[in-house]
């Protein structure tokens, strides 16, 4: 069973019980994992940003 965060109510919902009109991040294995969204989500985006920055500055970290 996959799991969803709900950015709009901040919910974790299961396959079949997704709210059809809701901002869902996922699937997730786990409970744990999708309530843990946001979080990864910003861990993510910040090594990006990193990998981003260090790729325009030439590869000089």
């Amino acid at each position: 069973m996959a799991y969803w965060y709900n950015v709009d109510t901040q919910q974790v919902e299961q396959d079949g019980e997704t709210d059809p009109k809701g901002n869902l991040m996922g699937p997730y294995n786990s409970e744990a994992e999708a309530r843990a969204a946001l979080e990864t989500s910003k861990q993510k985006n910040d090594a990006w940003d990193d990998e981003d920055r260090e790729w325009n500055e030439g590869g000089r970290a």
